[in-house]
């Protein structure tokens, strides 16, 4: 959302929308309760009264966009990575911070004077892919932008919650160094852009379905070469690779007849990156609005529409309580640029199981190409969606 629980390539919004249940919006220590608990449902449904909406292409004006938009519903900054260590070992890394608001911006503030009352709330998801040990690690956190707990800005770039961020290294946006840790497993990593960003869709436009608004912006960052330290189990390794990073924000969900979806960030070792993203529809057919983009290694891009991919599932993975059953090897066929490629995880498990339960792990490509990156997936499934504190 990857992000995560992320859009299509990873809508917050959506994903909550999918399912997301309760969750408590608690106080920091020592903090007065701002409210008692927020369903999800009330958070993200379907009242978008007061919000803006992506309607129309726009300019896109940096480093301004890559700070928050809370005119809009949701947002987030998502990042994936495939990393090697000192000894070849491969690794798989997820970073995602949403943005979502809880009123419109307009409305009216609650006069009550309070550096902890704010209408934002922040949601994080790491993850880390052990592909040396086949072990997978997740975690989700939640937080208020009030206090200074959690928030974004965009000069200089940062956007954090707790002790997770991404932030810039100096004086412009990028190298941006991103850092996260829970229970022993940690990255502190620097990001630095080999391509210049992607404008996703018609001109960072990218429409979900029918109907104005039904869309988002949407920007990519789709190869950094990546620096820095991993650590597991008490170990700190050096380790190196390449990530993605996606910028979206919207205000809508998924169309009535949309289930979820099924996104590809692939970097190919002749230099060549392919993003594709297969809305599915309720019947499990693709959704006409399904799309995606061919980088190629000078950064020019070719556009792809639904009729110019064919995604094929080899197969499937079943959630060890048996509930969830997601595809996790594929054959992805681009005829139009002679692509044909196998897909394969880094590991099976790489269930993200937390509010949200979807899929989100590194992968490795064999074919008319070679690589690796990243696969999400969401809408399989129940997710029944436990309290999170």
């Amino acid at each position: 959302m990857s992000r995560s629980a992320t859009l299509i390539a990873l809508l917050t919004g959506t994903l909550l929308a999918l399912g997301l249940g309760a969750y408590w919006l608690t106080s920091a220590s020592g903090a007065p309760d701002l409210q008692t608990s927020l369903s999800v449902s009330e958070a993200m449904g379907s009242d978008t009264t007061g919000y803006r909406r992506a309607t129309a292409v726009r300019p896109f004006s940096f480093p301004a966009d890559h700070g928050p938009h809370p005119g809009y519903k949701t947002e987030w900054w998502y990042v994936t990575g495939t990393l090697t260590g000192p000894e070849a070992q491969p690794y798989g890394y997820e970073l995602t911070l949403f943005r979502i608001g809880l009123t419109p911006p307009d409305a009216a503030p609650d006069s009550t004077p309070s550096d902890w009352r704010t209408n934002q709330l922040y949601m994080g998801h790491f993850a880390v892919t052990d592909g040396a040990s086949k072990t997978f690690h997740d975690f989700e956190r939640f937080q208020r932008a009030g206090a200074g707990l959690a928030g974004a800005r965009a000069d200089p770039f940062r956007v954090w919650l707790e002790d997770w961020s991404m932030a810039s290294t100096g004086a412009s946006t990028f190298p941006v160094r991103l850092r996260a840790r829970a229970n022993g497993v940690g990255v502190n990593l620097v990001l630095d852009p080999r391509k210049p960003r992607v404008l996703q869709g018609d001109r960072g436009l990218s429409q979900k379905g029918p109907g104005a608004g039904n869309a988002s912006y949407y920007y990519s960052y789709t190869r950094l070469a990546t620096e820095g330290t991993l650590t597991l189990g008490g170990d700190t390794l050096s380790v190196s690779g390449e990530s993605w990073m996606d910028r979206e924000w919207s205000t809508s969900a998924l169309g009535p007849d949309q289930e979820g979806w099924d996104w590809f960030s692939l970097q190919l070792k002749d230099g060549r990156d392919l993003m594709y993203y297969q809305l599915r529809r309720t019947d499990g057919s693709p959704s006409a609005f399904s799309e995606g983009v061919l980088v190629s290694p000078d950064g020019s891009t070719t556009a792809l529409g639904r009729s110019e991919v064919s995604l094929e599932v080899r197969d499937t993975w079943t959630s060890p309580d048996g509930t969830h059953t997601y595809p996790v090897e594929w054959t992805l066929r681009v005829p139009s640029q002679n692509i044909d490629l196998q897909i394969t995880p880094l590991m099976p498990n790489q269930e993200m199981d937390v509010s949200v339960r979807y899929w989100e792990g590194a992968v490795q490509v064999e074919g008319s190409a070679r690589g690796r990156g990243y696969v999400e997936m969401t809408g399989y499934g129940e997710s029944p969606g436990s309290p999170v504190s």
